[in-house]
């Protein structure tokens, strides 16, 4: 299998959301493996000098930003709620727990689905456990781990490996030697693959 396709995510992110929807069929199809790698979108923009507001506290951009979100949600065919809370920290971790047993598409499409496509409030522990039972793990594991110390520890080394690689934003995808940033760039994605393929079968 050729590199795979390294994916920054954060699940406070609409925009992640949304890569993810297209991102493993699009991995699937090249033939790339898909790593999930979440982080924390606040910190990241902090490490890499980024010290402006959020979206949500530019009144004019949330409202062009909103609409531009339900745009994609109805190109993609599925729902997008804006959710009830923004604290995500142990669902981040969690996906660390989740990718350490295998199934790290399984539990970032479940929460992405509870927490973007359904609205829920992120800090709902019946939630969190809802959604690794969901993924197949076990949910009292997950949910420990994403409260304990190595969690967090664990979480807090992943950012920081984010940061050194060059990772400012999400959703944020790295392949071969390339960077796209954005649910926009995904159509560059895969003309980059599609590009990569052909040269590989005009080698000799």
């Amino acid at each position: 299998m050729s590199n795979p396709i390294d994916f920054y995510f954060d699940f406070i992110s609409p925009f992640s959301y949304l890569a993810q929807v297209r991102l493993p069929e699009i991995a699937r199809r090249h033939a790339r493996e898909l790593i999930y790698h979440p982080i924390d979108i606040p910190q990241a923009k902090i490490a890499a000098g980024n010290y402006g507001p959020s979206n949500r506290e530019v009144a004019p951009k949330i409202k062009v930003l909103v609409a531009d979100l339900q745009r994609w949600a109805a190109r993609y065919g599925v729902p997008l709620v804006f959710p009830a809370g923004f604290d995500c920290l142990r669902w981040n971790a969690g996906a660390l727990f989740a990718a350490q047993r295998g199934v790290a598409e399984a539990f970032v499409h479940e929460g992405f689905g509870r927490i973007w496509g359904r609205g829920i409030d992120p800090a709902d522990e019946n939630e969190l456990r809802q959604a690794a039972q969901a993924a197949g793990l076990n949910p009292e594991e997950l949910s420990d781990y994403s409260r304990s110390s190595l969690g967090q520890t664990e979480f807090r080394k992943a950012c920081v490996e984010a940061h050194r690689r060059g990772v400012f934003g999400a959703p944020l995808m790295f392949v071969d030697d390339q960077v796209f940033w954005g649910n926009d760039r995904l159509d560059f994605l895969e003309e980059y693959l599609l590009t990569a393929e052909q040269g590989e079968m005009a080698r000799p």
